[in-house]
């Protein structure tokens, strides 16, 4: 094959870069575009909601300086209208919140897209040229950067809608019940003492929703410790929290601290793989083993679950926006080290990786 056959070829792979890349920037433009007039809608029945919330708040301080003389019926309806409309106010705000939230991740993405379409132009016409002697690599490079860039804003995405709807609403529902409380204590003392035990409950649950958020996004312990006693804990909270699957967690070598790089990315992919167990694969054990070499680190995870179709999930991974397949072989990868699946449907997964480190 010729040079000049050869620039052609790399010039069209270039171009079929570039135009996947346009059309995804021109998709996330128009969403934008339908997310902007959702915000505004939305906004403007949070601030509808918000005047009829302050009406109401009105209503009850009148209904609390004459609660022995109305009847009973009255003060049960303004209660249910004002939890009514908190719950609803509550609702509109979360909704703004996670379109707030898709909107800076949509930003976010084209901008990275736009920066790949510029920056590959360039280096689609240097290749007409004959001036990119890299040009297979660079395009490469390109697919893998826009996958990962993805995977992360998506899981950004998806943690803030998990703590909306988690932490975010049972706070929400613990500014209530201390109002109940607040309101019974000089009126039901014995009820309001039920209602605080009650609330007590609630917060011990929902500090511990908050704990488990926290390590999901970012255990302190991985930088003070290291990624071994990080992955011990996780792994312990996660058979803990995950009553039916049992865990078998073996770590052999010297242990010690690795590059923080490393570290990061042993325990991310360690996470997604057991997070992938726990949704999907209807198991009942996993066993993770773990080997620490003089300049290298082994893992290997394997369940007794449904399995799948190895050939088929690589096809169908581009069309995952997560932590998949596709995003973990491009991290280990770029750390210069491999990650295999072997799997079957009906007979289990084995996942193996390795990170090579100084």
């Amino acid at each position: 094959m010729d040079a000049e056959t050869m620039n052609t070829e790399q010039a069209l792979t270039f171009a079929e870069v570039i135009d996947a890349a346009e059309t995804e920037y021109q998709q996330i433009q128009n969403e934008l575009r339908e997310i902007a007039m959702l915000i505004r809608q939305s906004s403007d029945e949070v601030e509808k909601l918000s005047q009829r919330n302050a009406q109401i708040s009105n209503k009850l301080r009148l209904m609390e300086s004459s609660i022995d003389s109305m009847p009973r019926e009255d003060i049960q309806e303004i209660y249910r209208n004002a939890q009514d409309t908190q719950n609803r106010l509550f609702m509109m705000r979360g909704q703004v919140e996670q379109l707030q939230g898709k909107q800076q991740y949509l930003e976010r993405y084209a901008n990275h897209l736009r920066y790949i379409i510029d920056n590959y132009r360039r280096q689609s016409l240097a290749a007409t040229n004959g001036d990119s002697p890299n040009t297979t690599a660079n395009i490469t490079a390109a697919s893998s950067m826009m996958n990962i860039i993805n995977a992360q804003e998506q899981e950004r995405l998806h943690l803030s809608r998990q703590l909306h709807d988690g932490p975010a609403q049972s706070l929400t529902n613990l500014i209530l019940q201390a109002e109940i409380v607040e309101r019974l204590f000089d009126k039901d003392p014995s009820r309001a003492q039920a209602e605080l035990g009650t609330l007590k409950e609630a917060v011990n649950e929902t500090f511990q929703k908050i704990r488990e958020y926290i390590f999901q996004l970012r255990p302190m312990m991985l930088d003070d410790l290291g990624v071994i006693p990080t992955l011990k804990q996780y792994v312990q909270e996660f058979e803990n929290k995950h009553e039916k699957l049992a865990c078998n967690l073996l770590v052999s070598g010297t242990e010690r601290r690795l590059p923080p790089h490393i570290e990061v990315t042993v325990f991310r992919v360690m996470q997604a793989l057991l997070n992938n167990v726990a949704e999907h694969a209807h198991a009942t054990q996993v066993s993770i083993n773990i080997e620490l070499h003089r300049d290298r680190i082994t893992a290997n995870v394997s369940d007794n679950g449904n399995g799948f179709d190895v050939r088929e999930a690589l096809e169908e991974a581009p069309k995952q926006k997560h932590m998949g397949i596709i995003s973990m072989q491009e991290q280990i990868t770029m750390l210069h080290g491999e990650i295999s699946f072997d799997s079957m449907v009906g007979q289990g997964t084995t996942v193996t990786f390795w990170l090579p480190f100084d």
